[in-house]
């Protein structure tokens, strides 16, 4: 009998398993139900890399530009000793602190090890309502996925004299005309999300109250078209929401291994090099072991959507996640095709769907003027 573990080493193979982040965390709440991402996320596969071995490699990573201009931007605002920050948080947090203490958490005494600095991290911000009002920059936090800790560093945390923690997330992309990118702020409230849950578990751990940790989040952007900083406060409580079902998911893992052939494997069988060995089609084989459930969101965020996407082809999950709902047991394009022309009788889980289908064509071949 083998434990979880030792059946999560079994499908990474012999090597070390991908840490998780921030990003990569938050990427788990656009598509809670694949449990094909669920598994390979807990055992730490490299995705990236059995995405290439199959022949759909992601086209897309972290532009190196962006995170120039992010270091650059994040250096301006904590510039004179965070200076801009502390007027922008003054004025979103209706903050009033005569004094402010600054901890630079990025080294622990010239020992940049995560363990250390976690430690350190501990100390201080426990110690944190004897000191006032506080700033803590980059502190680094924990947080268990898939039964392994995976260490995370937010930009910063804004300690309030009244007792409340708040993330601090600095980004890039700008704020226009009060207007930012809907996308990219959904993407910083998750990531921000996964901070407050992170500050949250180290609160636990302490014996202290996680309440204490604002689900408000404070995001900090360029405003208009200059460096000017700009500080919007975001309500991050559905982003909680659905990470930490996630998370619990993840932990319960072991539902997912059950049905799984115990030789099951995604090991790329390198070589002396690191080139992968294994042939292209016991690799995709063994991925159609593990249910996938894609759909257009998928694009952006798993590196192994690209391929999903071709396995899908076809599918009515393939239209995206509102189509697929609406049409719920209708799981493929050419039954609804049918279903909506009368040339298939509905089944009773699909009556419903088969409804809204005929009156579908039927509103179509009223707009292009057809015969009904």
């Amino acid at each position: 009998m083998t434990t979880t573990e030792q059946r999560l080493d079994q499908l990474r193979g012999p090597v070390p398993p991908v840490p998780h982040n921030a990003r990569t965390i938050a990427a788990l709440t656009t598509n809670p139900a694949c449990s094909r991402r669920a598994v390979m996320d807990s055992a730490g596969v490299d995705k990236r890399r059995v995405a290439a071995r199959v022949g759909f490699p992601p086209p897309y990573g972290q532009s190196p530009f962006t995170i120039t201009r992010t270091r650059a931007f994040e250096g301006q605002v904590k510039a004179n000793g965070c200076a801009e920050l502390l007027r922008m948080l003054r004025e979103v947090l209706d903050l009033s602190i005569p004094e402010v203490a600054y901890h630079d958490l990025e080294e622990a005494g010239g020992n940049t090890s995560p363990e250390v600095r976690h430690a350190l991290a501990r100390r201080i911000i426990q110690a944190a309502p004897q000191a006032g009002g506080t700033l803590f920059d980059h502190p680094l936090l924990r947080l268990p996925v898939g039964g392994r800790q995976v260490f995370l560093e937010p930009d910063l945390i804004a300690f309030r004299y009244e007792g409340t923690f708040y993330i601090v997330e600095i980004k890039s992309f700008a704020v226009i005309d009060g207007q930012a990118d809907g996308g990219k702020v959904a993407a910083a409230a998750v990531q921000s999300a996964v901070y407050v849950i992170a500050l949250r578990r180290l609160l636990e751990d302490l014996g202290e109250d996680p309440g204490r940790v604002s689900h408000d989040v404070v995001l900090v952007n360029p405003e208009n078209f200059s460096n000017h900083a700009v500080a919007t406060k975001v309500d991050v409580r559905r982003q909680l929401t659905v990470l930490e079902r996630q998370l619990a998911r993840m932990k319960r893992i072991d539902t997912l291994l059950e049905p799984l052939d115990e030789e099951l494997t995604f090991d790329l069988v390198p070589d002396r090099d690191g080139s992968p060995t294994r042939p292209e089609s016991e690799l995709r084989s063994a991925l159609g072991h593990i249910p996938a459930r894609y759909s257009p969101d998928c694009l952006a965020m798993c590196e192994l959507s690209y391929f999903c996407r071709d396995e899908a082809r076809g599918t009515t999950h393939a239209l995206g996640r509102s189509v697929s709902e609406e049409l719920g047991s209708v799981e493929w394009i050419d039954t609804a095709l049918a279903l909506a022309g009368g040339r298939l009788a509905p089944s009773p889980e699909q009556h419903e769907a088969a409804g809204v289908l005929r009156a579908a064509l039927r509103l179509r071949n009223e707009c292009f003027g057809l015969p009904a």
